[in-house]
């Protein structure tokens, strides 16, 4: 017996019944929500937002007196949850950033999860994250990598914490429901080796013969400052400019490092407004050294050392250092790049500043009348 059309009778009912009918058999029409659906442009539920360093420092070395680390809490970590997504922990739609706050002497137990983690070191030093046996050093400007599924926790033999930012792509697999977590047996992992991914990346444009890379991440963990730097100056020195970017990279595919979102350096210089380029997919901000704004879709964002903010898909962007600055981001743009979504462009004219964001009142005030800035 197939499907029958023509013995199925016709709901006769009026149209507010007729809606009253089809939500009470969970059903929606299309022609109420198609603009909704299918609007002509993105039209992001993430805001623009900043979090400053003065506000979440502070109650980061709070959590420090106050929370202990042991199983079931054993991650003092301060998630940057975006006001535009109605109380969920996530900065933006597909990007989750936090800040992680780690004490003197302590160790964060180990664990392993399906979400893909990055680790950006702000502050403090003598710390070490081990990777499935590999114990990375971490020092400021460092960018460490904990992949899906690897095994990893944190340990500081220091007299001092450590603070760094960390970036997942838990929103993107919450909204794919596909977390898996487990614990490790023992507190802690045992350490086969200090920096073993690096030791097969000595040399630029340099590989071992036959040396292949696992699918979803890099096999170098630890990508070290002083290279990061170094790529920085050359690059600078030979182009010039007021804008220097990087991408930081798989050395054996030339993919990114992690396989749903992009880890990039940039380095602003004074004197310059660079042009306003727009989108598809959102990014987080960190603000490793310097001071600045950034005008997102016309509102002022004033930034310095250890700021954090948001740029929604498709929003106008565009950035100013008073001093020279090196922001560190992550961007959902290989998950679009993968889709063939990701567009980008950049805008003939400069935007107008039309307000300047107020950090932790949510709001926007008018732009000073004699700073009306293009």
């Amino acid at each position: 017996m197939g499907i029958d059309i023509h013995h199925t009778h016709t709901v006769e009912v009026g149209y507010d019944e007729f809606c009253g009918a089809l939500a009470a058999r969970d059903l929606q029409p299309l022609w109420k929500i198609a603009r909704q659906l299918m609007p002509e442009v993105p039209l992001p539920t993430t805001q623009a937002w900043l979090w400053k360093w003065d506000d979440v420092l502070p109650l980061a070395k709070r959590a420090g007196e106050l929370i202990t680390l042991e199983r079931g809490g054993d991650r003092r970590v301060l998630a940057l949850a975006n006001p535009g997504l109605k109380g969920l922990p996530f900065t933006s739609t597909t990007l989750w950033g936090a800040l992680q706050y780690l004490g003197p002497h302590e160790s964060a137990p180990a664990h392993r999860h399906t979400p893909s983690a990055i680790r950006f070191v702000l502050t403090g030093s003598g710390v070490y994250t081990t990777v499935n046996g590999d114990a990375c050093d971490m020092e400021p400007g460092d960018l460490i990598l904990t992949p899906i599924w690897n095994w990893h926790d944190h340990n500081n033999r220091s007299d001092e914490p450590m603070v760094w930012f960390d970036g997942l792509d838990l929103p993107l697999l919450t909204t794919l429901e596909s977390i898996f977590f487990e614990n490790h047996p023992d507190q802690l992992q045992p350490v086969e080796g200090n920096n073993l991914s690096e030791q097969g990346f000595a040399g630029v444009g340099l590989r071992e013969m036959g040396a292949s890379s696992p699918v979803a991440h890099s096999p170098l963990l630890r990508y070290r400052r002083g290279e990061t730097e170094r790529t920085l100056e050359a690059l600078h020195r030979a182009r010039g400019g007021a804008l220097v970017s990087l991408e930081y990279v798989n050395p054996l595919t030339g993919g990114p490092a992690v396989s749903t979102f992009a880890c990039e350096m940039h380095r602003l210089y004074p004197g310059t407004r660079t042009p306003t380029k727009r989108k598809t997919g959102s990014s987080v901000y960190v603000v490793f050294q310097g001071s600045g704004r950034s005008v997102i879709n016309g509102v002022r964002f004033d930034w310095g050392p250890g700021d954090i903010f948001v740029t929604p898909s498709w929003a106008g962007v565009d950035h100013e250092a008073y001093e020279r600055a090196d922001l560190f981001a992550i961007s959902d743009r290989p998950v679009l790049q993968a889709l063939h979504l990701y567009r980008e462009e950049e805008l003939t004219e400069g935007q107008e500043i039309s307000g300047t964001f107020v950090p932790l009142k949510g709001a926007t005030s008018a732009a000073d009348s004699s700073r009306n800035e293009h």
